[in-house]
């Protein structure tokens, strides 16, 4: 058991990657809080490792909200006491839209999803782990927030500022024995596009220039396997580490 009686909050937990990594956290021991704002979708995540053995727990949880962060992380620690491993898995996507396109609106709702969610998250992390002298903090960014050429202004930015978020916070607290790392995945088979509306036909047009090049379509196992070796021990020395799985797309 690699992650026996940790303790460790997925979210966007209902589906997907973080539907995988929580039933691979659970299946190694860990106790996981399955959060999305689709609650009888983490209610049935829940079910399923409860019948495979394991333990888990399911919260609603608007990330949006600063309060219902709060509230995911008030429900953990009155549940399990203590606090390991921090996923931060939800994330939309964008219209595809170039910065000409791009509105307030969408703007403001892609990087309270996928950028300002994730600081609050940590924010709240950081201080339990500097008590206990221990932690671990997983962001998945998507090869998208390597590049340019793999979404929107929006995501493609709210991913990028991820990235800068997770070395920051791997360099400020390596010494207390807490990590930071991210996963940048290529194209993995989840539901994240019924996330876009209103589709911008240039956007998408440049966009899908790459696609040629892409090997395969991954799998959420497949990053949910990564998810636990940066979550484990055997990843000790990995600290502050961008981990692009994308099945070779990105090497060309």
């Amino acid at each position: 058991m690699r992650l026996e009686r940790k303790v460790a909050i997925v979210t966007g937990a209902a589906s997907g990657m973080g539907k995988a990594i929580a039933e691979r956290f659970a299946a190694e021991g860990a106790r996981v809080i399955v959060s999305d704002i689709q609650l009888d979708g983490v209610k049935t995540v829940v079910a399923a490792i409860e019948a495979a053995g394991g333990t888990a727990t399911a919260i609603k949880t608007d990330v949006t909200s600063a309060e219902a962060i709060k509230q995911l992380f008030d429900e953990t620690l009155a549940a399990y006491g203590q606090l390991d491993i921090l996923v931060n898995n939800a994330g939309i996507m964008d219209g595809m839209e170039g910065v000409d396109e791009l509105s307030d609106e969408r703007w403001d709702r892609v990087l309270a999803i996928n950028t300002t969610a994730v600081m609050r998250t940590m924010r709240l992390a950081i201080p339990l782990f500097r008590a206990q002298g221990s932690g671990n903090i997983i962001n998945n960014i998507s090869i998208g927030g390597l590049n340019g050429a793999r979404a929107g202004a929006a995501y493609a930015a709210s991913k990028h500022a991820v990235v800068g978020l997770t070395k920051n916070t791997a360099f400020m607290y390596a010494q207390e024995g807490i990590r930071c790392n991210g996963i940048a995945p290529g194209a993995v088979e989840t539901n994240i596009g019924q996330s876009m509306t209103n589709i911008s036909e240039f956007g998408m047009g440049r966009t899908m220039l790459g696609m040629g090049l892409n090997p395969r379509t991954g799998q959420p196992d497949e990053i949910a396997q990564l998810a636990l070796f940066l979550a484990s021990d055997e990843a000790s020395f990995i600290n502050g580490a961008i981990v692009v799985a994308d099945g070779g797309w990105s090497a060309y």
